[in-house]
């Protein structure tokens, strides 16, 4: 077997490996939505929506940004968009820097649905995803999941901001 058909076949050890990261991405997207559905008929892309406009400064962020962070092409999340613009919770305006483009900004009434639907996020995340995990291999999980990241795009991922230190005050 020459080396180009060893790559061409997955079997194993890494077909093991495969199979299982295969499973997870598609179990994992409709087991996130199904608690926020239910609890505040919000999928979990409108939530990351959301999330990013929280963490935003100003609570706002150019749709093209947006559409980064979320790997989502501009007509997806525009639509997604639409359906939480329609409920209040978030507005489009022109970006007064560049007329050309679109900021979203997260509205009053869209930060207290964000907060009302984070501890039901946040317990679905650690029922399905951290609990079954010990803190070597959370940390694992973060490094593999950073290596795979970089293997798609060497571009970088979104990160959560860093917790305010405790001496930034002083």
């Amino acid at each position: 077997m020459k080396d180009s058909d060893a790559e061409s076949h997955l079997a194993g050890d890494d077909l093991a490996a495969w199979a299982a990261l295969a499973t997870v991405l598609e179990w994992l997207p409709p087991a996130l939505d199904a608690p926020l559905i239910r609890d505040f008929d919000l999928t979990h892309f409108e939530y990351g929506i959301l999330f990013a406009l929280a963490d935003a400064p100003d609570h706002a962020l150019r749709m093209t940004v947006l559409a980064s962070y979320a790997n989502s092409s501009l007509s997806r999340l525009s639509r997604a968009v639409s359906r939480i613009e329609s409920r209040g919770w978030v507005r489009r305006t022109r970006d007064p820097l560049d007329g050309r483009s679109t900021l979203a900004t997260l509205t009053g009434p869209g930060l207290e649905a964000f907060e009302k639907a984070t501890p039901v996020h946040a317990g679905t995340v650690a029922e399905l995803v951290l609990k079954p995990l010990t803190k070597a291999q959370r940390r694992q999980l973060q490094e593999i999941s950073m290596r795979i990241q970089q293997a798609i795009r060497q571009q970088e991922g979104w990160r959560p901001q860093p917790p305010p230190s405790a001496g930034a005050d002083q």
